[in-house]
């Protein structure tokens, strides 16, 4: 069976892929070489996801030649090679980002689930107990109804809930170690890389946390919230009931959220891989509405609070960094 990429593994194959960008542009740097040998030599992981971002973009790469070029003259050939080599590395690490984070464990989740949604795609559902549920986009749910339970694990995304009250059924969400139970109620639920956030429109929700013998459990009303992340800490907040879940609308409302959760978000809506490549920006606090249609214009106006730059390296890759 297919294993997803711990967090280490992660971080490591998204740092592989910005020095692979940051080597094109100065490869003769003494300075950038230095830190790059010292990068490589920090850890076992880093090593190896170099390795592999290397490979997947050299098989990229090959693929190349079937795009024909016509040729210059020899003088503007020397001046646009490595523009054309930038440009061709530069694809070879989306297709490589895609191929090593995305489509191995998309396929694994998309095996397990039972409503999937594609990038910038909503769905919903109604269930037997007539309880909706809403997909966000790059998102997946899996279905177990029983005698005494109605339950919904959340393996990938975001979903809005709209249960029926049913007091001897509880309704439960499960995304791994963190469950969601309620009665009757409505509520939105997000997984991400760092953990879940559960925010409530109507009714009561507890969100509890269980790993080994800890367990320990948020109850949550009306405009109330919780982040707990995978290593078992819970951040509370409060969210007034008619901004939660303004996905639905075409809009991401953000309060004093990080930067980094709010990229994780628009990559489920960005058709091409987004690199945050400043782990210092990405704890930063970010407030506003953006407009999910347009994610590129969104990364742009987040990025300009705090002074950091975008690029668009090309039509499928984006690069968010302080400098």
């Amino acid at each position: 069976m297919e294993s997803t990429p711990g967090p280490a593994q992660l971080q490591a194959s998204i740092e592989a892929s910005e020095w692979l960008i940051r080597l094109q542009e100065d490869l003769h740097d003494q300075v950038v070489m230095a830190e790059f040998r010292a990068w490589i030599s920090a850890s076992p992981a880093n090593k190896s996801a170099w390795a592999e971002t290397r490979a997947l973009a050299q098989f990229a790469l090959s693929l190349e030649p079937s795009q024909n070029v016509s040729r210059a003259p020899a003088s503007a050939a020397s001046t646009r090679r490595p523009i054309r080599r930038w440009a061709a590395y530069a694809g070879a690490l989306a297709v490589a980002t895609c191929l090593a984070l995305v489509v191995g464990p998309g396929l694994a989740i998309r095996l397990q689930s039972d409503l999937t949604t594609d990038v910038a795609e909503s769905r919903q559902l109604e269930l037997p107990d007539g309880s909706r549920i809403t997909l966000a986009a790059s998102s997946a749910i899996a279905v177990s109804f029983s005698a005494d339970e109605r339950r919904v694990s959340l393996l990938q995304g975001e979903a809005f809930f709209e249960v029926r009250r049913n007091p001897e059924r509880p309704f439960r969400v499960i995304a791994d170690d963190i469950t969601t139970s309620v009665v009757g109620t409505s509520f939105d639920v997000r997984r991400d890389s760092s953990g879940v956030a559960v925010a409530v429109q109507e009714g009561i929700v507890e969100v509890s946390y269980s790993a080994g013998s800890r367990k320990d459990a948020e109850r949550l009303t009306p405009g109330q919230a919780v982040k707990w992340t995978w290593r078992g800490q819970s951040t509370r907040a409060d969210v007034p009931p008619g901004l939660v879940a303004t996905w639905r609308q075409g809009q991401l409302v953000l309060h004093d959220q990080l930067l980094g959760d709010a990229v994780d978000q628009f990559r489920r809506y960005y058709r091409g891989t987004i690199v945050l490549a400043d782990s210092a920006l990405a704890s930063k606090p970010i407030t506003g509405a953006y407009n999910l249609s347009d994610p590129e214009e969104a990364l742009r106006a987040m990025a300009r609070v705090h002074g950091a730059r975008v690029r668009q390296i090309t039509p499928w890759m984006i690069v968010i960094s302080s400098i």
